[in-house]
């Protein structure tokens, strides 16, 4: 079943309507009025779907600014990429369709891009970043274990949970799922390509089976953080930003990065959700 027809019942018994781009306004106007608008230094990021966002919205929020200003965009865990699931579907650009078409989105993506694609295309990275003016850093994982789950191994692809194991921790493939995996990380890797003629100039794709990197210490800067030519992700990141240097680094194919902290994604989802069931339970 489509996300759309799972949600225009719900719609149309509750008149929900989805204000996201408001919601986006308001908040910047907000941010402007308490000071931002003097800001000699902005950065607009995000992680997963917020890290998308960060892509998408990069240039709206750089005009908020004047030329003095000093603005770049950082995504983590937010380039998306249209592959083909492994029973050779593209679920995931199925998927993004109805998130366009539910939300009501065409109007808020980049013109440069809608002009020449469907709206839903324009919702992956692949297909945006190349009309993007303002400076951007694209922190992912070849091997984002979100897309791994999702866009690749969707359940749809896999209706006997035969992935299971594997999906959720890349120590327990065997030898041929991980060369399917290798080949998600081709396809990624081919992906970003097009992004070569853009302003791109801040790369950390690592071979860590993670999805986001900014958000939790361990990844982003500590002793044992994941590095691409002996620096973190945050100095990565403080180097590009402060414009101490480009940093564009692109690691070698799993597992040979011995610094990755590799992450059990349904372990982080199930802590996530036993820590904020309770508490969103007691606020409503």
């Amino acid at each position: 079943m489509l996300l759309n027809e799972i949600l225009l019942p719900f719609y149309q018994a509750t008149k929900l309507n989805y204000r996201g781009a408001r919601i986006w306004n308001a908040v910047m106007d907000d941010l402007l009025s308490n000071g931002m608008n003097k800001a000699k230094n902005a950065l607009l990021t995000g992680e997963s779907a917020g890290g998308l966002a960060s892509i998408l919205h990069c240039d709206k929020f750089s005009a908020l600014f004047t030329s003095q200003s000093h603005v770049k965009c950082l995504s983590d865990g937010g380039f998306f990429v249209n592959l083909k699931d492994i029973s050779g579907t593209r679920w995931i650009e199925n998927y993004y369709n109805d998130v366009v078409t539910t939300h009501g989105s065409a109007d808020s993506l980049p013109s440069s891009c809608t002009l020449k694609l469907s709206p839903s295309l324009c919702f992956f990275p692949q297909n945006v970043v190349q009309y993007v003016e303002t400076p951007l850093f694209v922190l992912n994982s070849a091997y984002d274990s979100w897309q791994i789950s999702n866009v690749l191994i969707p359940s749809t692809a896999d209706p006997n949970d035969i992935w299971h194991d594997c999906k959720i921790n890349i120590k327990c493939c065997s030898s041929y799922q991980l060369d399917i995996f290798q080949g998600f990380r081709e396809g990624f890797l081919n992906a970003l390509n097009q992004t070569k003629d853009s302003t791109l100039n801040g790369l950390f794709i690592n071979s860590c089976f993670v999805h986001v990197q900014s958000v939790s210490q361990d990844t982003w800067l500590s002793p044992d953080s994941p590095m691409l030519h002996n620096t973190t992700v945050a100095n990565a990141v403080g180097d590009w930003y402060f414009d101490r240097r480009d940093f564009e680094e692109i690691d070698c194919a799993y597992p040979c990065d011995k610094t990755c902290i590799n992450k059990d994604w349904y372990f982080d989802r199930r802590r996530f959700e036993d820590y904020y069931e309770p508490v969103l339970r007691n606020q409503f």
